[in-house]
């Protein structure tokens, strides 16, 4: 645990209560084959995931808290992650829709009993957790809609995205560099254990776009034929476009008379070319990069950027605190899709770079590795598993919940996968 816990119970019961709204949003519509999938490694079985969520309630708060036993006899064999892989979540023995409701209802139900009679910091730490982990399977449940050609789910949108505005934002902000605290500091009130601790890193000085790479910026390095050039792509990236025949965006496709059109779950429309360029990985954002003469950010260039250079550390952008009006950023689902680079002005970090959290991920140059010191949270396989195997990636997406985000917070893929909402900001090279 870290910190002094702040939120009272009141606030964490409405939580659970919306993540669980919000998972269940993405699921209620599905039927039939719908509910299993076609078992791509990519891709958990929506029946599973829904199942998955629950458990983690009940293994971390039951069990483990309260010392309860299962109330199903199969749980681990179930939906324990690390047990059983995806290549066999769709052949297991789960139950049906309605008995999958009822253990997820179940133990929400006894997980609420148990807050009223067991307050205490250990129980809000173990909550939050478990609030978080749903709040991540969510935005993954979003992003297998979009995989699957999922109509899109209106889970919270308060804004149409075309509505917003915005445009362009080019240009690059400085930054002097100098020692840097990479990390989060003991006073968080809820960090991740590959969050543990700020430490001391010397940044040389940099530039750094102001935004995001937009789609209008990434159709011209696919109009040059960037996927096609081989000097723009390292090893790895060139293998992985040659298995894949891959040639311009996932999701993108060229209408008959030759202009890009690009698939929203079951929408397909013009580019938008204000908007972040998304669902691109590292290899192709590495590949556009070199392409215009630029370079990914490493993530301590990045959390700079965001937080802040000398002195206190923001814990977002545009500060501590959260506005009166809610976060000035592309989150919670607000508008079902990303918005202009250039919206939310009021939520630029001090460095002048817009965005840093909410729309799109962003693609670091960094290999995800422990912090000096680490020492793993109660969930072991966390973070441990995957060292030195993905990418970081910083800031968050339009379906990522606010309440779970922070500056430090760090997100990490294979370099191959382009099925998340993943895009990027660049450098300037090196001088």
């Amino acid at each position: 645990m870290s910190g002094t816990y702040v939120c009272e119970p009141e606030t964490l019961v409405d939580w659970i209560e919306d993540a669980r709204r919000a998972c269940l949003l993405l699921f209620e519509d599905l039927e039939g084959d719908q509910l299993i999938g076609p078992g791509w490694t990519i891709v958990n079985p929506p029946l599973w995931e829904v199942g998955h969520v629950a458990w983690f309630y009940e293994k971390w708060i039951l069990r483990l808290h309260a010392g309860r036993d299962s109330i199903h006899d199969s749980a681990d064999a179930l939906w324990d992650s690390m047990a059983v892989h995806h290549p066999t979540r769709t052949t297991l023995p789960l139950p049906d829709r309605r008995r999958t409701l009822d253990y997820m209802r179940g133990v929400y139900d006894l997980v609420l009993d148990r807050m009223d009679t067991a307050w205490g910091e250990e129980l809000a730490y173990l909550v939050r957790y478990s609030v978080h982990h749903e709040d991540m399977h969510t935005e993954a449940f979003t992003y297998t809609r979009q995989t699957l050609e999922y109509d899109v789910c209106d889970i919270g949108a308060t804004l149409a995205s075309d509505t917003i505005g915005g445009g362009p934002l080019p240009g690059d902000v400085e930054l002097p560099g100098g020692e840097f605290a990479l990390g989060a500091t003991a006073d968080e009130p809820f960090v991740f254990d590959n969050e543990k601790w700020a430490h001391p890193v010397t940044v040389e000085p940099f530039a750094i776009a102001r935004a995001a790479v937009t789609q209008a910026e990434y159709a011209g390095f696919v109009d040059d034929g960037g996927y096609t050039r081989r000097e723009l792509w390292d090893a790895d990236g060139w293998k992985w476009r040659q298995e894949t025949s891959a040639g311009h965006p996932v999701y993108w496709h060229k209408d008959t008379d030759g202009s890009w059109l690009r698939r929203h779950f079951t929408d397909v429309c013009p580019l938008e070319p204000h908007l972040p360029v998304i669902h691109v990985n590292w290899y192709e954002a590495q590949a556009y990069c070199r392409w215009a003469g630029r370079r990914l950010p490493n993530e301590a260039e990045w959390e700079m950027a965001a937080a802040g250079a000398g002195g206190t550390k923001r814990r977002y952008p545009w500060g501590d605190d959260v506005p009166e009006g809610g976060m000035p950023a592309n989150m919670d689902w607000n508008t079902m899709g990303c918005v202009d680079v250039g919206a939310y002005a009021d939520g630029d970090s001090a460095a002048g770079c817009r965005q840093m959290l909410g729309n799109v991920w962003e693609w670091t140059s960094s290999v995800f590795a422990p912090f000096p010191g680490f020492v793993p949270d109660m969930y072991r396989d966390y973070s441990i598993p995957w060292w030195h195997t993905r990418k970081v990636l910083r800031g968050g997406t339009w379906a990522s919940q606010s309440r779970m985000l922070r500056n430090t917070w760090r997100n990490y893929f294979t370099p191959d996968r382009r099925d998340v909402f993943g895009g990027f900001r660049t450098c300037a090279l090196d001088s």
